[in-house]
């Protein structure tokens, strides 16, 4: 079994590292590629030594080996991991910081910054396909590169290649609950329904039991990212809703507070995209030390913590055909009956080796489904223009976006954001 790593010198590395580890006896992977580009390559040469002190430690019968030759990584792989961001962190700061200048909400996975980084990165990801399908064509692609939802339909639209999405945010809510109700997570149920960073979990039960109601009730702050900010729910909101909806969801509910947090923060030169540089330096000050044989506590303060918990539960389940129930990114086919079958959605599967299969839902809240179809028809749109290059395409993508209030203000914020992501665009600019 040979797993292949795209964007390995990644800080996220010894977290996926440890995983394959822990869950060795379930998962015997033999070969582990970490690949990057050049401009990573001093990050792949840190975060790869690292990592093979780790398996070193082990004393697993595992080959790791490093490598900026994507096809050399991709010959021959069973799974295939990305976790990349193209244009870097550099691209990630114009993602958050220019819609500001326009009134509009800067984030990397939604509204205006989102569809940057979806069109900068699904074209990107499409020739990895292409590769796959020629040198790996049964691997399964496992994308956890943002935004992901996007970026999971995209490939399922333009590629044979299997694929799923994932996010650490349903992980995440299990581990919330688990620490608040004191039970481990296999007593716990959650039923998701969405898109990616746009869900909700409409039902909630421990040992059988529903705890929705007192959930909603107590006006719980619920689980939370260190990339979103912590502006708290409205509690009749909550109650009326009788759903628990992603933290991701405070920049629609929240719109204004959440702009004006952002607004101030840039004001001082405190973006997420800052923040993360700091953070990533610190990290790899740490992963440079020649002792160190394990992921560093330091690395949950990133943003991306149960990642390679939910990779590798993944990689597990499909190698064992487990049929157990995990919340993932994939094709709607009925599930939502108001998006179409080839929609990408955010919701409980049963994993078997075939692949996941959604199962259906038992309660959609009729108030959320308004906001699910006006994002994924942004979504739709988005995915095309990343395609075909088509800015008329994008502008509309922006326009049918619940976060973008002006689509005059949008044509000027998308000029300047085409113009500044160019060498990333080379289908905006034939």
């Amino acid at each position: 079994m040979k797993v292949a790593v795209i964007g390995g010198g990644s800080s996220y590395t010894p977290e996926l590292i440890e995983g394959f580890i822990l869950h060795y006896d379930k998962l015997p992977v033999k070969e582990i590629v970490l690949v990057d580009i050049p401009e990573g390559k001093w990050k792949l040469d840190i975060v790869g030594r690292l990592a093979e002190r780790m398996v070193a430690r082990s004393g697993l019968p595992i080959k790791l080996w490093m490598t900026l030759d994507r096809r050399e990584a991709l010959s021959g792989a069973t799974f295939v991991s990305t976790q990349m961001r193209v244009g870097l962190l550099e691209a990630r700061a114009w993602d958050e910081t220019i819609p500001l200048r326009y009134g509009m909400i800067g984030q990397e996975t939604t509204g205006p910054g989102g569809m940057m980084k979806a069109l900068r990165t699904i074209p990107v990801l499409l020739d990895i396909a292409r590769d796959m399908e020629e040198l790996c064509p049964d691997a399964w692609l496992l994308n956890f590169t943002n935004p992901a939802g996007m970026v999971t339909e995209a490939i399922l639209k333009h590629s044979a290649i299997r694929t799923v999405g994932l996010c650490n945010s349903p992980i995440a809510a299990y581990k919330w609950l688990s620490s608040l109700y004191g039970v481990s997570a296999d007593r716990i149920h959650c039923e998701f329904v969405g898109l990616n960073h746009l869900h909700w979990i409409s039902g909630i039960t421990v040992d059988g039991e529903s705890k929705l109601p007192e959930l909603l009730g107590d006006n719980h702050e619920g689980y939370s990212a260190k990339n979103v900010p912590q502006s708290s729910w409205n509690a009749e909101l909550l109650r009326s809703l009788g759903a628990i909806p992603s933290y991701y969801l405070k920049y629609f509910y929240l719109h204004r507070e959440l702009l004006t947090e952002q607004q101030a923060a840039a004001a001082k030169g405190e973006t997420r995209a800052e923040t993360v540089k700091r953070l990533e330096n610190e990290l790899f000050d740490i992963y440079r030390d020649e002792n160190l044989a394990e992921k560093p506590k330091q690395l949950e303060q990133r943003g991306g913590a149960y990642y390679s918990e939910a990779a590798v539960k993944l990689m597990v389940s499909l190698h064992n055909d487990s049929r157990d129930v995990q919340t993932l990114n994939v094709r709607n086919d009925g599930i939502l009956g108001f998006l179409p079958d080839d929609a990408c959605i955010e919701v409980n599967c049963v994993v078997a080796s075939k692949g996941p299969v959604p199962q259906p839902l038992k309660t959609v809240p009729p108030s959320v489904t308004g906001l699910i179809h006006a994002v994924k028809t942004y979504e739709r749109l988005a995915i095309e223009a990343a395609v075909t290059g088509d800015k008329g395409k994008a502008l509309l993508a922006l326009a049918h976006h619940p976060l973008v209030p002006s689509v005059n203000d949008a044509q000027r914020m998308l000029d300047e954001m085409l113009e500044r992501n160019r060498p990333y665009l080379p289908l905006f600019f034939r």
